[in-house]
Parts: structure tokens; sequence; C-alpha cells
């Protein structure tokens, strides 16, 4: 029953976080380093880009949230990768 306490909690921790928290959460996550110049560490990173994922997909629009990826005219279609070329040995 507590983890149900801490979803709940982490939940409504989301849905009443600032834009302006949001701002500097992303932010800190590029920089990879808070606005006082520490360093985040690797859980603070994660946890950083969880909170930022969470708040976008309830606050922002589709094509404002992290992880967007434009497919325009190419939706449904192939993925435009290079084309493969055998190795030559010499």
């Amino acid at each position: 029953m507590h983890h149900i306490d801490n979803e709940m909690d982490y939940q409504q921790l989301i849905e009443t976080m600032s834009p302006e928290v949001y701002r500097n959460l992303t932010q800190a996550v590029e920089l990879g380093k808070w606005p006082n110049g520490q360093a985040l560490t690797n859980e603070q990173r994660e946890n950083a880009m969880q909170a930022i994922i969470a708040w976008g997909q309830l606050h922002l629009g589709e094509r404002e949230r992290v992880g967007y990826i434009d497919t325009g005219h190419k939706a449904g279609g192939r993925c435009e990768a290079p084309e493969e070329s055998p190795l030559s040995w010499k």
C-alpha cells in the first residue's frame, strides 16, 4: 500500500508542477546541471526526465512534448535510412 501512496503523491506533484519548474527541469537536463551550477547525478537526471515527460503528457500538445518527431509527409512510409553498400576489404 505504501508504494501506491508514493505513486499518488508523484502524480499529484506532476499535476501541480508549474510551467516554471518544468522549464527549470528541462534546462537542467539539457545542461547537465542545476541553476546553481551543481551537476545532476544520474538518478536526478532520470527523475527529472520522467517528470518532464509526465508533465508534458498532461499539459502540452503532442507537437510540444519532449521526443515529438514530425514525420510530415512521410507518415506511414519507410524510414529514410542511408543506402547499404557492401564493405570492400583491401
